[in-house]
């Protein structure tokens, strides 16, 4: 578990007409990564946190093509995004993010609390007890070292959408996922006592994506997985709903 962020790109630079930053963690693929490159192409700021330093490498290169001018030469703008290489298990990584973030001058607008993962199918009690660690650790306390660390930020300048990523199985339950069911509901619970303790200004959302074609469905769902639509196609109404977020929706239990 990395001890601190490798952010790859810095320089963060207003791209399109009123762009909003935006975090998202978990974009190395799936939801998180079709979120991202959505946002950066509508002009907005990504701060991107993904684990695997391969993959951030991918990212920064297709979000490049979302640059004005970053083909030409030594004219073009600095790349305007940041890609960090962060387990969001690690408080201690999160607390050098946010310091980071903070030394960039670009205190996120919206938080996408994307970050997840699943158990295997499997009865509760066959389910060994790493995994079940694994998937508390990252859907749970993943979402709460990134609030325990960019809340008192936005609380600073008085305005900030949190929007955690939770589960039609974070309101409803079902076999041999129990852990994942858990962590969701566990996801419900602390946005909606969270939000109580909002201060004017700011808001936090549980979104559920709804069913989703991405690699934690088929484990799942297997090959049935590929009847529901694509990550690439959830994407721009995923996209518009979060930035059209406001204070009015703090606490509430919504899908895409």
């Amino acid at each position: 578990m990395p001890t601190a962020p490798a952010v790859i790109a810095a320089g963060l630079k207003g791209g399109a007409a009123s762009p909003k930053t935006v975090l998202v963690t978990g974009a190395s693929r799936g939801l998180g990564r079709a979120l991202v490159l959505e946002l950066a192409k509508r002009g907005h700021v990504v701060i991107v946190c993904l684990r695997s330093a391969e993959k951030v490498k991918s990212l920064e290169s297709e979000l490049m093509a979302f640059t004005p001018n970053a083909s030409s030469s030594s004219a073009a703008p600095p790349f305007k995004h940041f890609v960090a290489d962060l387990d969001v298990r690690s408080d201690s990584s999160v607390k050098e993010l946010a310091k980071l973030v903070v030394e960039s001058g670009r205190v996120p607008d919206i938080i996408v609390n994307n970050a997840g993962t699943i158990n295997k199918n499997n009865k509760f009690w066959q389910v060994p007890a790493e995994e079940f660690d694994m998937v508390i650790d990252t859907n749970v306390k993943g979402i709460a070292n990134i609030m325990r660390h960019f809340l008192p930020l936005m609380i600073e300048k008085k305005h900030g959408i949190i929007v955690n990523i939770s589960s039609g199985w974070g309101r409803s339950a079902a076999a041999e996922v129990a852990p994942y069911c858990a962590s969701k509901w566990a996801v419900e619970g602390l946005t909606k006592s969270v939000a109580k303790e909002l201060p004017p200004g700011l808001a936090v959302v549980a979104l559920s994506p709804g069913v989703i074609n991405t690699d934690m469905l088929t484990s799942c769902f297997g090959s049935s997985a590929a009847l529901y639509q694509t990550p690439e196609n959830w994407a721009p109404n995923a996209a518009q709903m979060i930035l059209n977020f406001t204070v009015e929706d703090n606490g509430a239990s919504l899908t895409v």
